[in-house]
């Protein structure tokens, strides 16, 4: 192989992985800059390829080979800044559940499914549910076919919330454990459905469970991330001011390195129990090395991590997480000192996303609505 080939190619790629990171830093909500915080894992890969290649030929470097090296150098420690936390190499933000007398009743087991749609696979996540037995189940993008198929399981689930839609945003709740005063609300855009229930936990406590699935930013979708970061600080800034024990789970469309999942969680105080721990990367299922987190739970200080793992593919294009957690309420005061606090600028962006997020989703609505007209016409 020509060493020239190598040696360019190197310099093109170093200087690649240099623009791209640059082009997320624009302060804009367009899918063509957010998508950017998607693939950070993948970048740091290329980036350190592009790092090993650049070295071997150091000897032959002139001004420009060192000016860019340095830009790659800085763009590097940027991407391995937003993954390291959520390896073993960083300090926990949730502890480890500490063994308990009383066995497993303060655990609560919490499985999040995008089914996506169109799979028929759908005896593979009931027989999943049955073999795992979550104490609270929420699929994503499930239908009425979904909601059929999931009849199998609804002996063992005597609390439910059912919104099936065929647009891609449907959701389904399914509870052991007592489910009070549950509501169906649409946040942003008049189609897309969020669930807000409290939940009564097996030692008789109550905490508030929130289901999201907002919509992406992307070529398909929203041109827009406005909407999806919108509803995710509006339902935090809401558990923040109510002083709210809560959980929040589902298909955030979003990755917990990103600004807006960031400043969520200083928003809300609600801790990420994959900090010092490892990626769960749930999408997707047929890609290994174009994959990235996209379904979340975040909770409150006074629960801790049991288990939290990825579960074998339902035939979707997402992959199924486990999260169990255990309530210890005398470790809250401590983890709550691990939780990122808000500054005045997260609370007025928040307030200014929100407005704005209100106006793109009446927007969307409004387009939605005509497309449904216009064929009737």
């Amino acid at each position: 192989m020509d060493l020239s080939l190598l040696y360019y190619g190197a310099q093109w790629l170093a200087g690649f992985i240099a623009f791209i990171t640059i082009w997320g830093w624009i302060p804009l909500d367009n899918w063509w800059v957010r998508g950017v915080d998607f693939p950070r894992i993948q970048i740091m890969a290329l980036g350190i390829i592009a790092w090993i290649g650049m070295i071997a030929f150091w000897s032959e470097w002139q001004l420009g080979q060192w000016v860019l090296f340095a830009a790659l150098c800085v763009t590097l420690a940027f991407q391995l800044r937003m993954v390291l936390p959520y390896t073993k190499l960083w300090k926990k933000e949730v502890e480890p559940a500490k063994s308990n007398a009383e066995g497993t009743s303060h655990h609560l087991k919490i499985m999040v499914s995008n089914v996506l749609t169109p799979n028929d696979e759908t005896q593979k996540l009931v027989d999943l549910v049955k073999q795992k037995q979550p104490d609270i189940l929420i699929t994503l993008e499930s239908d009425k076919k979904w909601e059929q198929a999931l009849q199998q399981v609804e002996a063992d689930y005597p609390y439910t919330v059912k919104v099936p839609l065929d647009n891609l945003y449907g959701m389904h709740l399914y509870s052991k454990l007592e489910l009070i005063d549950p509501e169906v609300k649409y946040l942003m855009i008049d189609d897309i459905p969020s669930i807000h229930t409290q939940l009564r936990l097996h030692n008789g406590r109550v905490i508030w469970l929130y289901c999201l699935h907002p919509m992406p930013p992307s070529p398909t979708e929203a041109d827009k991330s406005t909407t999806r970061d919108a509803e995710l600080l509006m339902v935090g800034k809401h558990i923040k001011e109510n002083e709210q024990t809560a959980i929040l789970a589902g298909d955030l469309n979003d990755v917990a390195w990103s600004k807006t999942t960031r400043r969520f969680q200083r928003i809300s105080g609600l801790l990420d129990p994959r900090i010092g721990r490892h990626f769960i990367n749930t999408f997707h299922v047929k890609y290994p090395f174009l994959r990235w987190a996209l379904d979340h739970l975040f909770h409150s200080a006074c629960f801790t991590v049991v288990d939290i793992r990825r579960l074998p593919s339902v035939g979707s294009d997402h992959f199924p997480v486990m999260t169990t957690l255990q309530y210890e309420p005398e470790k809250e005061h401590k983890q709550k000192q691990n939780a990122p606090t808000a500054e005045a600028d997260d609370i007025k962006e928040t307030d200014h996303k929100i407005e704005e997020g209100k106006k793109e989703g009446k927007k969307i609505s409004n387009e939605n609505m005509e497309e449904h007209i216009s064929p009737a016409l």
